[in-house]
């Protein structure tokens, strides 16, 4: 790959020194036919003034909203463009770009065949063709290298072999039409020598059958290199084909020919895109756009070019015109649509930049213009994007929205969500009588009409109720916008009860003991694990060929799932993110939102291995250079992130949850049938949620869980996973039946007696009433619970009582060896053979039960341990005294 150059700048000179390139492109008969109406460019060119008059008869017939100085329009145009933009590519002449292989701007790249000319869309990879002539070959791919040349045909455009007649060491010049010879000469063969016993008219063509004719001149086309197909026919084979098919006419019609070859481009391979069939004033657009987008550090697609120019090609129109029929013309093509969206951009900001008036200001605000940040990093903008303001019906209130843009410059996100807050209010105004267009006329009703408007904003995909914060967010942004407005005297006429009042306010709603939290369930994962050979949907990424874009994605959703971070620290991996101690594998990641960089995390084996596959082929892969010490890298070279995007990831996964069939959501209606499970529930951020609630189930401690999910404070570990009311009841139900007493004998309680007691002791419940009452600080033995006849523990305290026996041996060990009276081992020792006995009764009737029955029980039992690790409560009841200093 060569080095990557820079843009071309403006040339010196005089103003519009790049026109007359230009103007010399016009066709030949064009050129002539008005000779006599050329008016005088500044610098002595000359401008042809014809068909600008025809484009702007056109335009006049459409009754646009804004007059248009159309000759005036094209000449700006002339003038702005560069001679010298991509010398090596652009033929000014011609109108015709040809991609240089080298040029990483360029998005094509050669085959990897080396005596194939043929330009392909990702890097390293062969034409269909060499992969055909490669298996009929029969040869490995590096003699088929060594060997291979492909032969000239009509299949790229070229013309095949010269003519195979030779006499005298002269062979025909002409090219060869059919059986190896020339039109002329096959004719002759056909009339004459076939009869007379000749097998093929190459063999007669060799041996000197007919004299040879002349070299022909090359074909009138412009930028064509094939030969015409004789001196009386102007066009080679391919364009002869081409004019047949367009005008219906033959052979003998040379000066239409030449006429018609003046506005045709040659032939255009996959590296190639050709403007001069396109009318004037549209060639002379998508010319600056292309220059102006190249400037803006876009790479160029011939591919995406060629499509455009094919839909625009029999229009007379202009990117000025805001028409929805040519959008709509690229919508089903994903690259055409965006380019052609960025081209009519940067025609219409030339046209303000010509007239010195936007027309559309009233309508809506150009993003990049008014200089808003992007995403990325950077926070340079690269894609054109506007903001509707036709949802705003008060003239006033657009403007006001418009200058505190341009103030503030503020980031996508926030715009976003200051326009829809902003529009909200607008339409709660519009319902009342005049619908608060006049600032004079505006009053306390206009401001409580926005308010409750904003106050009922609803999820435009769901339906539902917006969230409380971001209701919160936008009428706040509503309020910002006009203390903005007071503050920069653009609402000196509005009344002063046009203010906010204090019970403007959205209260903050009771979290909803019943919601389930945000963790995508055990069996739904599964679900997902089972199809994850369909992920991704469309294996499209750069430069990467489909199995390396799946196996990438499948990585990134497997570390998702297992390792519980958050979506932007799994896309920034570090390439090297693996760190090995003995047998235990970390996964080294950032945690860029709260600054703290290579945590570790221990991972299990599984999930390794699939990282160290992708590490393999990532080694491979010829990634954007600023992405090479990421494990998952950027899609091209102009990204503005040196990693994958948390966007294209969020983007990746919903296509390929959205293609899946229904997902069992293990639930069902009240006549008995299975409901599918929500898909709008499973995102990128959902999975660390899973993390957290796989851990929890599990019984994982509050403070193991809180440094894994890397939190500072337990609270936030708690928002992480949630217990719902219902299923509290439920396990409460079941492990109620499962008390036993001290000698591990069954003693059913209530669920209302459990509760009153579940929250008195650590390794049980506790019925002693004193105890009890006191919250569970009176226990008259210091918690030596296997000793009480008062102590009910149940299988949920399982995990906890075998810590504590585990504990009771470590500290019987330490009395012996601190040589301690035989009553504190003997105390220990029997607090132990207790907790054991009660723990094995527990576990023998655990096992007697049906399956069925015990996985609900062991079901219920996680539940609650999940609900204990969430109260932090101390194990034993400690009072600090402060004694009074004397």
């Amino acid at each position: 790959m060569g080095r990557r150059r820079r843009p071309g700048r403006r040339c010196p000179g005089p103003p519009g020194a790049g026109l007359t390139v230009f103007a010399q492109a016009l066709p030949a008969h064009q050129r002539q036919a008005e000779a006599g109406s050329r008016r005088t460019r500044r610098g002595g060119s000359a401008m042809t003034a014809a068909p600008i008059a025809s484009v702007a008869d056109v335009h006049v017939s459409r009754r646009l909203p804004f007059s248009v100085d159309w000759p005036g329009w094209q000449q700006w145009l002339s003038d702005q463009l560069d001679p010298h933009w991509r010398p090596e590519e652009w033929n000014a002449q011609q109108w015709l770009f040809t991609g240089d292989f080298a040029n990483p701007r360029t998005t094509v790249w050669k085959c990897l065949t080396p005596a194939c000319p043929s330009g392909l869309y990702g890097r390293r990879s062969r034409c269909g063709p060499c992969k055909r002539d490669h298996h009929a070959s029969g040869q490995s791919w590096d003699e088929f290298d060594a060997s291979f040349v492909p032969e000239r045909g009509q299949r790229r455009g070229d013309d095949p072999e010269d003519c195979a007649v030779t006499r005298d060491g002269e062979r025909c010049g002409r090219t060869a039409l059919s059986n190896g010879v020339c039109l002329t000469h096959l004719q002759l063969w056909r009339q004459i020598y076939r009869p007379k016993g000749w097998d093929s008219a190459i063999d007669w063509g060799r041996r000197g059958g007919a004299s040879p004719f002349p070299v022909p001149p090359s074909c009138s086309v412009g930028a064509c290199g094939n030969k015409a197909l004789h001196e009386r026919t102007p066009l080679c084979i391919f364009h002869l084909r081409r004019w047949k098919k367009a005008s219906g006419l033959g052979n003998t019609a040379a000066r239409e020919m030449l006429a018609w070859s003046a506005s045709q481009p040659p032939f255009l391979s996959s590296h190639r895109f050709s403007l001069i069939e396109l009318p004037p004033l549209l060639r002379l657009e998508i010319a600056y756009a292309l220059q102006l987008r190249d400037e803006l550090g876009h790479n160029l697609d011939p591919r995406s070019v060629r499509q455009i120019v094919a839909g625009l090609v029999i229009r007379d129109t202009s990117l000025v015109l805001r028409d929805d029929h040519l959008d709509g013309l690229y919508e089903k093509q994903l690259s055409p649509h965006a380019v052609f969206r960025q081209l009519a951009w940067s025609v219409r900001r030339g046209f303000v930049a010509f007239s010195g008036d936007d027309p559309w200001a009233d309508t809506a605000i150009d993003l990049r213009a008014a200089g808003l940040k992007s995403r990325t990093r950077t926070g340079r903008r690269k894609q054109a994007g506007t903001a509707d303001l036709t949802g705003i019906p008060q003239g006033w209130l657009r403007q006001l929205l418009r200058r505190w843009t341009e103030a503030e410059r503020p980031t996508s996100n926030e715009f976003n969500r200051w326009h829809r807050g902003i529009v909200l209010a607008a339409q709660g105004m519009n319902r009342l009588p005049g619908g608060g267009a006049e600032l004079s006329e505006l009053d306390f009703t206009h401001i409580q009409a926005a308010f409750e408007e904003i106050v009922a904003a609803r999820n435009s995909r769901t339906g539902k109720l917006c969230a409380t914060s971001y209701r919160t967010k936008m009428l706040s942004c509503f309020f910002a916008l006009l203390d903005f407005g007071r503050l920069t005297g653009q609402l000196e006429e509005a009344p002063g009860m046009f203010a906010r009042h204090s019970s403007h306010r959205i209260p903050q709603e009771d979290t909803n003991e019943d919601e389930i939290g945000r963790a995508i369930p055990e069996h739904v994962i599964r679900q997902l694990d089972a199809q994850l050979d369909s992920f991704p949907v469309d294996a499209h990424y750069g430069d990467l060929d489909p199995d390396e874009v799946r196996a990438m994605f499948r990585a990134v959703y497997v570390v998702l799932r297992d390792c519980g971070r958050r979506p932007t620290e799994v896309a920034s991996l570090p390439r090297n993110c693996l760190e090995r101690e003995g047998d235990e594998v970390s996964l080294i990641w950032n945690n860029n939102k709260c600054r703290r960089m290579r945590r570790r995390l221990p991972i299990l084996t599984e999930t390794v291995q699939t990282i160290e596959r992708w590490q393999k082929i990532r080694d491979q892969v010829d990634a954007p250079s600023h992405s090479e010490t990421h494990l998952f890298p950027a899609a091209t070279d102009v990204a503005g992130l040196p990693h994958l995007s948390w966007i294209t990831l969020g983007a990746t996964l919903r296509k390929w949850v959205d293609s899946l069939p229904e997902l069992d959501s293990g639930t069902f209606d009240t006549d008995g049938n299975a409901l599918p499970f929500d898909k709008s529930l499973i995102f990128p951020y959902a999975f660390r949620h899973s993390f957290a609630q796989r851990h929890a189930d599990a019984g994982t401690p509050l403070d193991v869980l809180r440094d894994l999910m890397d939190h500072d404070d337990p609270r936030t570990t708690l928002g992480y996973y949630r217990v719902s009311l219902k299923r509290k009841r439920e396990a409460v139900k079941t492990l109620s039946l499962q008390v036993v007493d001290r000698l591990g004998a069954a003693s059913p309680c209530s669920p209302l007696a459990y509760e009153q007691r579940s929250v008195a002791v650590p390794f049980g419940g506790c019925t002693e009433p004193s105890n009890v009452k006191a919250g569970g600080q009176a226990c008259p033995i210091r918690f030596q619970c296997s000793g009480c006849g008062f102590y009910r523990p149940d299988p949920s305290y399982l995990p906890t009582i075998e810590d504590h026996i585990n504990s009771l041996r470590a500290d019987r060990e330490t009395a012996l060896a601190m040589d301690a009276a035989s009553f504190v081992v003997d105390n220990l020792t029997a607090q132990i053979v207790s907790y054991e006995e009660v723990t094995e009764k527990m576990r023998r009737r655990m096992a007697s039960m049906p399956e069925e029955e015990r996985a609900e029980l062991e079901e219920a039992a996680a539940v609650l341990r999940r609900l204990r690790a969430g109260e932090s409560r101390k194990l034993l009841p400690l009072t600090v005294i402060q004694q009074e200093k004397k």
